[in-house]
């Protein structure tokens, strides 16, 4: 018997990373998965989004598990692309009980240097993206009366960092939005809440971009240069892996937390304690 057997989640970014250890982790509780994911790469974004290939390792690894996946290419800029997914969800499995609203991209660039184009796809994907995620999925909660909400911010969402004041200004949004969400449907039986990692090991850290952000000037900076340069939590560790979030998920997603709602919660590696998260 799993945590989650019988219920049905749906996850936005959901073909690698964060979103695909999720998947995983969900399934193995028990949980019928949806994903989706852009499959296409954006104009200010440095790295590559992920593929097709990418999204069916993660419907591979859900059924594994036994359990059914559904993996839709859905843009979370696009509220009508993922009206289409919750649609798909409902007609398969008949309800959506967990909502992880986990899309996301990272660019770096000065404030004073930053295009608009910069600032608007950013702002669109991570902020807009996961008020277009609530706004397709809280409908069929609140019609059930149950739900369990989390939203992906981040330890940018707490506090600023150089070159980050478009990723934080939209990460410190999600937040706001995670806590008016969670106050407007309290009385219909849906948590919402928000998880701030520090550095997580994905692709969103693991490309030149980002390391010449953490390593100015350093050509070819070997694997300890890297590491060391990542540090930016107490802990001392450059980064977490994807399943140290996705258990925190599975926490706000369990019924061990009916009762918790409108809160953020790391893993920091202990930044919180530092900075005042809270």
């Amino acid at each position: 018997m799993g945590q989650l057997d019988g219920q049905v989640a749906f996850i936005t970014g959901g073909a690698r990373g964060q979103g695909r250890s999720h998947a995983a982790l969900l399934a193995s509780e028990g949980a019928d998965i949806v994903i989706c994911d852009s499959l296409a790469d954006n104009s200010t974004t440095p790295y590559a989004m992920s593929s097709q290939a990418d999204m069916d390792e993660t419907v591979r690894l859900v059924e594994k598990e036994g359990r059914r996946c559904i993996a839709m290419q859905a843009d979370v800029r696009r509220l009508d692309e993922l009206n289409a997914v919750a649609d798909a969800a409902i007609k398969e499995f008949g309800r959506i009980d967990i909502l992880l609203a986990n899309a996301g991209i990272m660019t770096a660039v000065e404030v004073a240097e930053m295009s608009e184009e910069v600032w608007g796809e950013t702002i669109d994907i991570n902020l807009t993206g996961v008020f277009n995620t609530f706004r397709a999925v809280l409908p069929h909660m609140i019609e059930r009366g149950y739900g369990r909400v989390v939203a992906t911010s981040s330890g940018g969402g707490h506090i600023g960092f150089n070159n980050l004041g478009h990723y934080c200004a939209a990460k410190w949004g999600v937040i706001g939005l995670v806590k008016s969400a969670a106050m407007e449907v309290v009385q219909k039986g849906i948590t919402v809440n928000a998880v701030t990692p520090t550095n997580v090991n994905t692709d969103m850290i693991q490309n030149d971009a980002c390391r010449a952000l953490f390593l100015p000037g350093i050509e070819n900076p070997t694997e300890e240069q890297i590491r060391e340069a990542y540090i930016i939590n107490p802990m001392g560790v450059p980064w977490i892996e994807p399943i140290d979030v996705s258990r925190t998920i599975l926490f706000l997603v369990s019924p061990d937390s009916k009762y918790i709602t409108g809160e953020t919660i790391g893993p920091l590696a202990g930044s919180g304690a530092v900075n005042g998260a809270a």
